[in-house]
């Protein structure tokens, strides 16, 4: 147990490091790209540009880690801190300060959160901004004092001894040997520690003094994984041959290495070839100076191309040692796969053993075992699940139970929040980034993904689906579960909170607007509209049909006073997410009293004429006409 404890602890070390990097990996491509073109050695030798080298690498990038750090723990005022807290180890030392930022930034986050902790609820009205902000930079100075006297000067020692001893290991050839700790620690998940605390650090400061690093290619290097699964195309049995050419294909061309670790998990002994294969690579990229300008972030040969030194040597070297790595991967997997005469272990149970591993949901677990589940003999009960179970999934079971009435099945369909799922659920559909949560809370359920609540193309597969099942009594009518009581509707949607030609220069300026106008009406507090943003960035709250409609979040159901509308008009659009969203339904719901109306608007939405015609609309009541007509109807 405490060694379980202690892997546990040293994933969640590493996956807390590798967020701070990843999301500023684009930053550190943008700058290796000005390395390697612009500096005396790179392809265009340029002395002015190659002035943008140093300081990005010594201020932008640890600025950037330390920022997001911070943000890691506290947020925005977390990231304020945790940048200001950075900038002393960054002024305090002559070598980047990838490590001093990794520190700085959490500890500038979680000082400012032990503050807010400290003092919540006993600052007077009037007083929050003032001590917000003096508190903030109080602390954040302190904090740059004491990492610019203390935190930087050790961090600069152990950055030295790492130098030393990565020094010391190519000059005596042994670097290959570091195969021996990645290749395992990438399927026990334990390589972020090593590749993001350690190996991104030191490369950024070869590729400063020569241009290039090794180091970005030691973990990074898809040879040793595309091996094994070439090796189970040919000689793999079952539903682990039959998937092996797609994980491929995402391995080596989208990078994703997690993909091919349940197939190592199958056959154990697979664990030396990727490892024999790691060395062969390592050392082939030694020999012929192969090296990365920047990491190469996810691992995959298109992300290994881009990165690479603009030096015909430099292209050859690297994809040799990709090469090497994977033929003797494929080699030694093909040999294990051939002699190895066990009962195959099925590739769902290796892949729900790597999720238990990781110790969290896994990005491509659904590759082998995320399938939909059984469908159901008979169904008597489906659910449209969202975060909150307020808006989006409420439209999507209007329209699917108006289906349904149509279809005269005798099927319950209703909405839910995630958390609120009963086993009772036997189908259960939701926007596909939140199906993995639904599928952990109701795993027996049978789970339906849909891109698009409005118009999805889905809804009537699943009916023709569900009559083909029905044997049962055709119905009149399809009752939605709990009756809410219903408020009358012109206290949910008044003409004054319909807003006609606006616009907006993004999307969070719109779900403020929509989120004040709530405010001002009555229907909710006003950190409801924090929460309106929150629930966005979980998943967006784009409908479909030019259709958003920004609300809360579970959580902040409790800052609900009433339930109401809001409709706003952009006839020009707002992006959101890439979507041109042109009608927006700002929407606060309590006690299901919102259902009836969110109903009729489901439905209204649903055809793309109707849209037009709100969006061509000229006054609130012409609008509200085009919904009131179409809830009539579908009433």
């Amino acid at each position: 147990m405490a060694q379980l404890n202690i892997k546990v602890a040293v994933q969640k070390f590493g996956n807390f490091l590798s967020s701070m990097v990843m999301p500023n990996i684009s930053a550190f491509i943008a700058w290796g790209l000005i390395t390697a073109l612009f500096i005396p050695t790179g392809f265009f030798p340029n002395e002015s540009l190659a002035k943008m080298v140093g300081p990005m690498v010594s201020y932008l990038l640890p600025l950037l880690i330390g920022y997001t750090g911070g943000k890691l723990v506290h947020d925005q005022r977390g990231a304020v801190v945790g940048a200001i807290a950075t900038m002393g180890v960054i002024v305090g030392s002559d070598i980047p300060m990838f490590l001093g930022s990794m520190i700085m930034g959490p500890m500038g986050g979680y000082a400012i959160k032990k503050f807010d902790q400290l003092i919540e609820g006993k600052v007077k009205a009037g007083f929050e901004m003032l001590v917000n902000n003096f508190s903030a930079g109080i602390i954040g100075g302190l904090l740059a004092i004491l990492s610019f006297l203390a935190i930087g000067p050790a961090v600069d020692v152990f950055t030295g001894w790492l130098v030393h001893g990565v020094d010391w290991l190519v000059g005596t050839g042994l670097l290959p040997l570091t195969s021996i700790l990645i290749e395992p620690a990438k399927v026990l998940f334990l390589n972020n520690a090593i590749n993001h605390g350690v190996l991104s650090p030191i490369g950024v400061e070869q590729v400063k003094q020569t241009g290039k690093s090794v180091l970005f290619l030691l973990e990074a290097n898809p040879g040793p994984g595309i091996g094994v699964l070439l090796a189970y195309c040919i000689f793999g049995k079952g539903t682990a041959k039959k998937s092996a050419p797609g994980a491929a294909i995402i391995q080596f061309f989208g990078g994703i290495h997690e993909i091919y670790f349940p197939y190592i998990l199958m056959r154990p002994l697979l664990f030396f070839a990727v490892i024999i294969s790691g060395v062969s690579g390592v050392f082939t990229f030694v020999l012929l100076g192969g090296g990365l300008f920047a990491p190469a972030s996810p691992g995959s040969i298109l992300a290994i191309t881009a990165v690479t030194p603009h030096h015909a040597s430099s292209y050859i070297a690297n994809f040799a040692g990709v090469l090497v790595a994977a033929v003797v991967s494929f080699l030694l997997s093909s040999l294990v796969l051939k002699m190895d005469k066990r009962e195959d272990v099925t590739i769902e149970d290796a892949a729900k053993k790597m999720q238990e591993m990781k110790g969290k949901k896994s990005a491509v677990e659904g590759v082998f075992t995320g399938s939909s589940g059984k469908f159901p003999e008979h169904v008597e009960k489906i659910v449209f699940a969202c975060d909150a179970g307020m808006g989006s999934s409420a439209m999507g079971a209007s329209l699917l139970r108006k289906k349904v009435k149509e279809a005269g099945l005798s099927i319950t369909v209703t909405n839910s929040a995630i958390s609120n799922l009963t086993e009772d659920a036997q189908i259960v559909v939701t926007q596909e980034e939140l199906t993995p949560r639904a599928r952990n809370k109701v795993p027996n359920a049978y789970h339906l993904s849909v891109d698009n609540f409005l118009s999805s193309p889905k809804y009537d597969e699943l009916i023709n689906r569900l009559l083909e099942k029905d044997t049962g009594e055709r119905v009149e009518e399809t009752k939605a579960g709990d009756s809410p009581n219903h408020e009358n509707d012109n206290d949910l949607l008044k003409e004054e909170n319909v807003f006609l030609n606006m616009r907006f220069a993004n999307k969070e300026e719109a779900i403020r607007f929509a989120g004040q106008v709530l405010v001002n009406g009555g229907y909710v507090q006003e950190s409801y509209i924090e929460a309106m943003i929150e629930r966005d960035q979980i998943t967006s709250t784009y409908m479909g049909n030019d259709v958003a409609i920004p609300h809360g979040t579970e959580e902040a159901k409790k800052q609900v006073i009433k339930s109401g509308f809001t409709v706003i008009q952009v006839p020009d659009g707002v992006d959101f997410d890439g979507q041109n969203v042109r009608l927006i339904f700002g929407i606060a719901g309590k006690d299901g009293t919102h259902l009836e109306i969110l109903s009729g608007i489901a439905v209204t939405c649903s055809d793309m004429e109707n849209i037009e015609k709100m969006v061509e609309a000229k006054t609130a009541r012409e609008l509200m006409n085009v919904l009131n007509q179409k809830e009539a109807v579908s009433s």
